[in-house]
């Protein structure tokens, strides 16, 4: 086949496939083309997730007359400027965009309209171009934001590529993604006012902010990332060599499910970078739960030479130069405000306490060891009897499910039976001595102590029977006597709105109560009292996970264990003697009792020797 030159029109569509591959991108880059023109108010309007209209209006500088054409031609930029041999400088970058192919691109595939009236001119023109065909400017009527700016219309987007309309997902998860890009450039630019409508609804309306770099940053992240963010987070601002990194983290006990609640920004460019994850989670990684995740905002500047931003044609991806040097400045200037946060103190005899104790990762090794000595059954077990000392079967698990179930052990009381504490000290988790702290439990076993951590080790046990009750067809539901109203930023209200017959199988049962607020009626009786708000946040975080084709059931047991979280007996409950060795007896009977649904574990066991070797005696 002979080589030969494509048509102008192909190379156009080929480029926007790079540049523009869904609304969001081309959202992105006219946000960025508005801020580069200095625009302090930009309002974008959207319809049908952004195939059917993208409207972007700012009060920037405006693009003359006499440039409208250029504007829309490729590789066309003002953001780059040549030296004395005619080079162009790539390696300085001091603006958002600078390629020139986001208009030509979106001008190639959609009906894009520019319609500007740069500061000072007299009249305001407009330029179109459908499908790649360029029309003539022409005069056109202002009433935009300001005397002047620039509003650019985009319809039908990908009309001239129907194939590429097939790749779409769902106009909300179109408008889901459109939302998250607005807010990581309103979180890079406090002082800028922006606004965001979906068919006519609002979703996101900021001011802008007076100090956007120290409270006013705080107020803008806590607009984005929820008001518990500003109480909650410490604000980090260290130096090192030319690099700068300043921004808020949120506490350990500020968490979330996943990790799209960390953002890193580079010289004011929201950026997805593997860095950011390596580098909080090593700072984290003593803090936190395996599977949560702190809340990060962290803003880099440092000299644009030592980073490149022209690694990918949409620009969300960046090398640095001293990639090193990056990740310890993030490391250390985490550590070191967590560290003055005081959560991060230990001393010499709690790491060789820490050192003498063994964490047991399955209760079932010692569990078919004590069969043989209690003269039981592992098929008793299974069932969820056990052999008390005194001779009595009892099946606290069984129990439990007919009492409901409920969030707390007075179910439990009534069908545990009243054995001898001293022998219970033969049981593999001893009988509870004492409740240290309001947290752990502390039980002697025959030849040592066990301390267990309450939360974590009900929260494994209300785990499995809900696991149980979903394969026997479903969980128990019960009814709210008065609804909960949850208020929720819109596009979560709407994804949990979407899924609400597959969380009644949960026995969670919600319904929209107006744009961005969900009506709790029933919650799973297995859990009691449960913390709704929480709860639903949660739930909204493992749905943003799932993909538009896929059901919720696929991640039935993720969601099993946030539920359990939230509905298991809380540290800082005190508990009576005989709730202690009730949650004991159902932890031995229960499968995988040792490890809590994080991966932490629920108790740990401390030999008499190694209590010895503590003081000295051995």
């Amino acid at each position: 086949m002979p080589i030969r030159r494509l048509p102008p029109e192909a190379v156009n569509r080929i480029a926007a496939g790079e540049v523009i591959e869904r609304p969001a991108a081309a959202v992105k880059e006219l946000v960025e083309n508005a801020l580069d023109a200095g625009a302090k108010r930009i309002a974008i309007r959207i319809e049908r997730g952004g195939l059917g209209l993208i409207a972007v209006e700012d009060d920037g500088g405006g693009i003359p007359r006499d440039e409208l054409a250029l504007a829309v031609e490729r590789h066309a930029t003002s953001k780059l400027e040549a030296g004395a041999s005619g080079d162009v400088d790539l390696l300085h970058i001091h603006t958002m965009g600078f390629r020139g192919e986001a208009l030509p691109s979106i001008g190639a595939v959609a009906r894009l309209s520019i319609t500007s009236k740069a500061r000072g001119a007299e009249g305001a023109w407009v330029i179109e171009v459908e499908g790649g065909a360029l029309h003539a400017p022409k005069p056109a009527s202002w009433t935009g934001l300001s005397e002047s700016g620039a509003r650019i219309e985009v319809r039908d987007l990908f009309f001239a590529t129907p194939a590429r309309l097939k790749f779409m997902k769902s106009e909300r998860a179109e408008m889901m993604a459109v939302s998250d890009i607005v807010k990581r450039l309103a979180m890079a630019r406090p002082d800028v006012a922006f606004s965001l409508e979906h068919d006519g609804r609002t979703n996101v309306r900021l001011a802008a902010e007076r100090d956007p770099e120290n409270e006013g940053r705080r107020a803008r992240l806590a607009a984005i990332l929820g008001a518990d963010f500003a109480p909650n987070c410490i604000a980090l601002d260290q130096t090192r060599g030319e690099v700068r990194l300043s921004g808020f983290a949120g506490l350990p006990t500020f968490h979330r499910g996943t990790r799209e609640h960390q953002h890193l920004f580079v010289n004011g460019r929201p950026v997805k970078d593997k860095l950011i994850v390596g580098a909080v989670r090593a700072a984290y990684q003593d803090l936190l739960a395996r599977d949560r995740h702190p809340v990060a905002a962290l803003f880099l500047d440092l000299p644009s030479g030592d980073v490149d931003v022209n690694v990918h044609p949409a620009k969300t991806e960046v090398r640095f130069r001293d990639a090193a040097l990056v990740r310890g400045l993030i490391v250390g200037a985490l550590s070191h405000a967590l560290a003055g946060a005081g959560h991060r103190a230990s001393t010499t005899t709690a790491r060789s306490a820490l050192d003498a104790v063994r964490a047991f990762e399955s209760p079932q090794p010692f569990l078919r060891s004590t069969v043989q000595s209690w003269g039981a059954s592992e098929e008793r077990l299974a069932a969820g009897d056990f052999m008390m000392p005194s001779g009595r079967v009892d099946a606290l698990p069984r129990d439990l499910a007919e009492h409901g179930a409920s969030g707390d052990l007075e179910s439990a009381i009534h069908a545990a039976v009243n054995h001898d504490p001293e022998d219970a000290r033969f049981f593999p988790l001893g009988a509870a001595r004492a409740q240290v702290h309001e947290t752990y439990i502390v039980a002697q076993t025959e030849d040592g102590i066990v301390i267990v951590d309450q939360h974590a080790a009900h929260e494994r046990l209300v785990y499995e029977r809900m696991k149980q009750m979903l394969a026997n067809g479903g969980v128990r539901r019960q009814a709210l006597l008065i609804p909960e109203v949850v208020e929720l930023d819109p596009s979560e209200a709407e994804a949990l709105g979407a899924r609400v017959e597959e969380l009644a199988q949960l026995g969670l049962v919600i319904e929209p109560f107006g744009p961005g607020a969900m009506l709790v009626r029933e919650t799973p009786a297995l859990l009691g009292h449960i913390d709704a708000a929480g709860l639903l946040k949660d739930l909204v975080d493992d749905v943003a996970e799932l993909g538009e084709a896929h059901a919720l059931k696929e991640r039935l047991e993720e969601v099993c264990s946030s539920m359990a979280c939230r509905g298991s007996v809380r540290a800082g409950r005190r508990l009576t003697g005989d709730e202690m060795n009730a949650l004991l007896r159902q932890m031995e009977a229960t499968p995988f009792s040792g490890q809590c649904n994080h991966g932490r574990p629920t108790y740990v066991e401390l030999k008499l020797s190694d209590i010895e070797k503590l003081f000295g005696r051995r």
